[in-house]
């Protein structure tokens, strides 16, 4: 038996004079081997993997019957070589084995041997190690031989993944669009800037028929030539004919890629800047969807778009579907990134991109550039208008460490312009942002308002996190209960009340309604904010009031929300979107805890339309602007909505931050309302969301148009129409 060792788009060969046939490199973050053998096959397979340069963090995936999944990984610590073992049987219906040598660009060597027994890959493996002690041996032991679920087979365009349904549907859609008769884009009303520096002739190659392809007026390609040093490089520009709307700006000395696209955009001649990378491609049909967004909206400052993420021979492997524009989350994450297209008297304006930026200079322009500007004026076209070439090649683990720290200079300087003090820190991803507000001298006073009934455990345990395993100083507790009989409860008021002069309880016994508990605690509250709180919750850490009150250091801020846990460590909260299912829901309900979703935005704050009524910081300005809780039409469900899309369309931001983690054990002290009375009232409450709001019509800003409404972990759906955004 001959093992098949077959490298995924991040490996190539080393093909340098004297390199070992078994030698390789990686290009990217993701390199992988699928080592193939047929059902029947020698039992024992020897992988030999050794480090050229520095350490590396090899992983394999085992193959349990359900093919290659993230839970089947064995890890690996970081070393310089390491012998692994693996019995796969002498026949079975699985027939590969996946390694991921790497996770960083870098250099190894990869062999694969089988051997019939035992014995004889023990005797293979002592004759390669010799004296070697350094070595590490990993057994994978005895590897399952049989699939449990067979994999699909697909054919042709049929078996096509969706992401490919997703953007052929997409560009079949903008070829039908009308080109609009060009009016207030007349001129060259587009320049595409590209810093190139020894880039493969295939690489530019692709980019300019992708830019000829395009079929517009009034555009310009201009490939600003970084000092490249490579003959193929600097061949290919001697070998292209001369064209008026693609042109070179040949820099004889490397002076980085901040200094490269300021030389092309000195020589732009557009109305409009577009900056791309010269390894990435511009999608069918781009410029005309653009131009004709451009020409609908003429009080538009910015605008970006979605993009396909390609391998490195264009083969889409992903798609990024971003939502509409959010601040908050541009300080978390760049999911702006490309297609972003600014207007070139703007950018003069600010002085074009800034040197000593390296890796981050594209965040440091969009920071300084959307600073101050209308947020109606910026604006998302969700349209996969961009192909980013994925291979890695731009990066490795030292170069993304210098861009996390540039990145977070730009942050710190963009808060300072706008005289707030801050830190920067690692979010949940460790090369996202946490922005770290100056604690204020004197922290505001919160007035916690939490509605309850019985239910000894669960008051009793909220209240003991409040007071003693919070560190907020200045806070209130206000429960209003709707009738306890419970002696043990009315007892823990007692000792609350005699121990503590920051608690009070109001008992009146009544049907329940969330909406009016609320509004009891908030008619007597003499806080500057309120913190509506379920007895139902649970406190991990001592911070998480702290972050919430922090939260309203972002402009227009008028209500935070928290991450939320079931006890088993699942998802509950990550925001609320407001249209799934006609009405309004959770999204990425059950997933678990470290899930980052799309971009990884859930590991960094976000606006939302709407968070959940469990932990709900609203404030002053708030309040007295929308008022109290609807308690007529929202006596238990969707009041949290409702009093979210009146302050959303108050125009108040409302944010979810992931740095504020608490347990929601939803609904104990109340039970379901599934059934009877509580059922009836249920459907009426789902009735008024949509009266008073087209839930059922509302497109929810936070998420991409192109994602379904059905369910909480959203899928991608085929479009069966262009999304245009307006500013009206």
């Amino acid at each position: 038996m001959t093992l098949k060792i077959v490298p995924n788009a991040d490996l190539e060969r080393d093909i340098s004079i004297g390199a070992h046939a078994g030698l390789w490199t990686s290009l990217g973050d993701d390199p992988a081997f699928e080592i193939r053998f047929p059902p029947v096959r020698k039992r024992m397979i020897v992988i030999h993997l050794t480090a050229a340069d520095e350490p590396i963090d090899p992983k394999f995936y085992v193959n349990r019957g359900y093919g290659f999944r993230e839970k089947d990984t064995v890890t690996f610590s970081e070393g310089h070589r390491f012998i692994i073992t693996a019995d796969i049987g002498s026949a079975g219906s699985i027939c590969a084995l996946r390694a991921d040598p790497a996770t960083f660009p870098t250099r190894f060597q990869f062999d694969a041997v089988a051997f019939a027994s035992a014995k004889s890959a023990e005797k293979y493996i002592a004759e390669i190690l010799g004296a070697d002690e350094k070595t590490r041996r990993i057994d994978l032991g005895k590897l399952p031989r049989h699939w449990m679920k067979l994999p699909r087979l697909r054919f042709g365009r049929r078996g096509a993944s969706l992401t490919v349904q997703y953007a052929d549907a997409s560009y079949r859609l903008a070829s039908e669009l009308a080109a609009a008769p060009v009016s207030v884009t007349a001129g060259t009303w587009l320049s595409v800037v590209v810093p190139v520096y020894n880039a493969p002739p295939r690489y530019l190659d692709d980019l300019v028929k992708s830019f000829e392809t395009q079929g517009e007026q009034g555009i310009e390609l201009l490939l600003s030539d970084d000092g490249s040093t490579s003959p193929e490089t600097r061949r290919w520009y001697e070998s292209q004919q001369s064209k008026d709307n693609v042109r070179f700006v040949l820099n004889e000395r490397n002076g980085g890629i901040a200094a490269a696209t300021n030389a092309g955009l000195s020589h732009a001649k557009g109305q409009w800047i577009a900056l791309l990378d010269h390894d990435d491609v511009i999608a069918p049909h781009a410029f005309k969807l653009i131009r004709h967004t451009l020409e609908q909206n003429p009080k538009a400052n910015f605008l970006y778009t979605d993009e396909l993420v390609v391998d490195d021979t264009l083969k889409p492997t992903g798609v990024m579907l971003k939502p509409a524009y959010d601040s908050v989350l541009l300080t978390g994450v760049n999911y702006i990134n490309h297609f972003s297209v600014y207007r070139h008297d703007r950018l003069r304006e600010i002085g074009y991109l800034r040197t000593g930026y390296d890796g981050s200079q594209d965040y440091d322009l969009l920071l300084r550039y959307l600073e101050g500007l209308p947020e109606d004026s910026i604006l998302h076209l969700p349209y996969p208008a961009y192909w980013w070439r994925r291979n890695g090649k731009t990066y490795s683990r030292k170069f993304m460490d210098a861009a996390t720290v540039n990145a977070r200079k730009a942050l710190t300087e963009r808060f300072e312009r706008q005289r707030q003090a801050i830190e920067v820190e690692g979010a949940l991803t460790k090369t996202l942002h946490r922005i770290r507000f100056e604690p204020p001298r004197e922290w505001p006073k919160i007035s916690i308002v939490i509605p309850s009934k019985d239910n000894f455990d669960l008051i009793s345990r909220i209240l003991g996190d409040i007071f003693a395993k919070t560190d907020y100083p200045n806070f209130e507790v206000l429960v209003i209960d709707n009738g306890s009989t419970d002696p043990a409860v009315l007892e823990l008021y007692d000792r609350y009340r005699q121990a503590e002069p920051r608690f009070s309880e109001s008992i009146a016994p009544e049907a329940f309604n969330f909406s009016r508990s609320i509004n009891r605690g908030l008619s007597t509250a003499t806080g500057e904010h309120y913190l509506i709180l379920n007895n139902d919750v649970e406190v991990m850490e001592p911070g998480w009031l702290k972050e919430m009150v922090s939260c309203l250091a972002y402009d227009r801020t008028g209500i935070v929300g928290a991450k939320l846990l079931f006890s088993n460590e699942k998802m509950q909260h990550a925001g609320v979107v407001i249209g799934f299912g006609g009405l309004a829901g959770h999204w990425y309900m059950n997933k678990p805890k470290e899930f980052g979703g799309p971009m990884n935005r859930l590991h960094v704050r976000n606006t939302m339309t709407c968070v959940t009524g469990a932990v709900m910081l609203i404030s002053g300005d708030c309040l007295r602007k929308i008022g109290l809780f609807d308690e007529e039409n929202f006596a238990v469900a969707y009041n949290d909505v409702d009093y979210c899309l009146r302050a959303y369309k108050a125009g108040f931001r409302i944010i979810w931050t992931p740095f504020a983690c608490l347990y929601h054990h939803e609904s104990l002290s109340r039970g379901s309302d599934k059934s009877g009375e509580r059922k009836k009232r249920f459907e009426q409450e789902k009735q008024n969301l949509r009266r008073l709001h087209a839930t059922q019509n509302f497109i929810d800003r936070s998420l991409n148009p192109a994602y379904s409404r059905d369910k909480s972990d959203p899928r991608i759906v085929i479009p069966t129409r262009l999304h245009i955004p307006s500013m009206t």
